[in-house]
């Protein structure tokens, strides 16, 4: 099955100062934002498979938009996650199909390696409602400089029937890490950890 897409909608997010520091260059991240058709809105099914095969499809898609509005190469992606918020007539477990099974990989190759885990949250909420996609290094997860976050919130979305499925991709850790711990530079990512 694939997506029935309403809307997609991309945002970039860049900090040039903090607390009066000067941020150079500035810490960039983007998200992508698909609104789609909840095929299985106001019913129970017990095999979500195509909400699986959609949740392929728009890894792919969203990884790459996120990573061209950045204006980067797959590989100077720095850190990832995705979310998604479940409108009225769905369920958690309708996002958790569509984050889980298989968007990884698809997302993974939109950002060039991404041996860790990709954050995630799931939610239910109405048109507007704020989501917040959680953000960890691509490669190594113990990384702290990016354990972050993005919120996102569209203003007509998800309706009655309609999911918002988000990725977002940063170019850099959190403005003005010092909370020590494994530096991006010095990661390996060969484990997903360090």
């Amino acid at each position: 099955m694939k997506a029935t897409i309403r809307k997609i909608v991309v945002t970039v997010e860049e900090t040039h100062s903090e607390q009066a520091q000067i941020i150079d260059p500035p810490t960039r991240r983007a998200a992508a934002m698909a609104v789609i058709a909840n095929p299985f809105a106001g019913r129970y099914v017990e095999d979500l498979e195509p909400l699986m095969e959609i949740g392929a499809e728009l890894g792919g898609l969203l990884g790459e938009r996120c990573v061209a509005a950045l204006g980067i190469t797959p590989e100077q992606a720095e850190s990832y996650g995705k979310a998604a918020l479940v409108g009225e007539g769905g369920e958690l477990e309708h996002a958790a199909a569509l984050l889980h099974p298989r968007m990884g990989a698809p997302l993974r190759k939109a950002v060039e390696k991404g041996a860790a885990l990709v954050p995630s949250s799931k939610k239910m909420g109405g048109m507007g409602a704020p989501l917040d996609i959680p953000l960890g290094h691509k490669d190594a997860a113990y990384v702290r400089s990016h354990f972050d976050g993005m919120e996102v919130r569209i203003n007509d979305a998800p309706r009655a029937g309609e999911i918002v499925v988000a990725i977002a991709v940063t170019d850099s850790g959190r403005p003005l890490p010092r909370v020590g711990g494994l530096e991006a530079k010095d990661a390996k990512g060969e484990d997903g950890l360090r």
